[in-house]
């Protein structure tokens, strides 16, 4: 449908809890291919609504040969720790080392309402987490301690001070986690 700006560090949109959506329509499924095309402009391997300024429980991730669309998303289940290092579009050329479960069992519903379920690990389970982190309005920066989360925010700000806060995606960027 249509690639959409990316909210960036900043953005009051990243830090809003998003609303669970009452049914799937039109609108929503809309959403959901504008989530795709954006993502996919970006080179990104999820992205949450909230990303795009839309403050609606609405995400998707392409990772491991799997995409999918996740609308009301919740974990049910959870094991295992694994670190690994996490970019995220809305703050670009930022990464860090952050620890999470290492398997979760995702429930939501998908672009036709219906419920599904998926046991997933590794990336894509890294992936899912994320985005439910972003529909809760938390950043992969908030897992990490306060002095590196400190750190990292600074030398980004100070790289990044004056540009706007959203950016149009171009597919020749390089490749964030998120």
């Amino acid at each position: 449908m249509a690639i959409r700006d990316i909210h960036i560090l900043g953005s009051p949109a990243l830090r809003r809890r998003a609303e669970e959506i009452a049914a799937v329509d039109d609108e929503v499924r809309a959403l959901v291919e504008d989530l795709f095309d954006t993502m996919a402009a970006a080179s990104g391997v999820g992205l949450a609504a909230n990303q795009i300024g839309v403050t609606r429980r609405v995400a998707v991730v392409n990772a491991d040969d799997q995409t999918f669309a996740m609308i009301n998303p919740r974990i049910v289940e959870a094991a295992g720790r694994e670190g690994k290092e996490e970019g995220c579009l809305s703050i670009p050329e930022a990464f860090a080392e952050v620890t999470r479960p290492e398997r979760v069992v995702l429930e939501a519903l998908n672009e036709a309402g219906e419920t599904f379920r998926l046991d997933v690990s590794g990336l894509i389970a890294r992936a899912v987490q994320h985005e439910l982190d972003h529909l809760d309005g938390v950043l992969f920066i908030d897992h990490l301690s306060p002095l590196k989360r400190q750190l990292l925010v600074s030398r980004w700000k100070k790289e990044h001070r004056n540009e706007p806060l959203t950016r149009t995606p171009h597919p020749e960027e390089p490749k964030a986690t998120d």
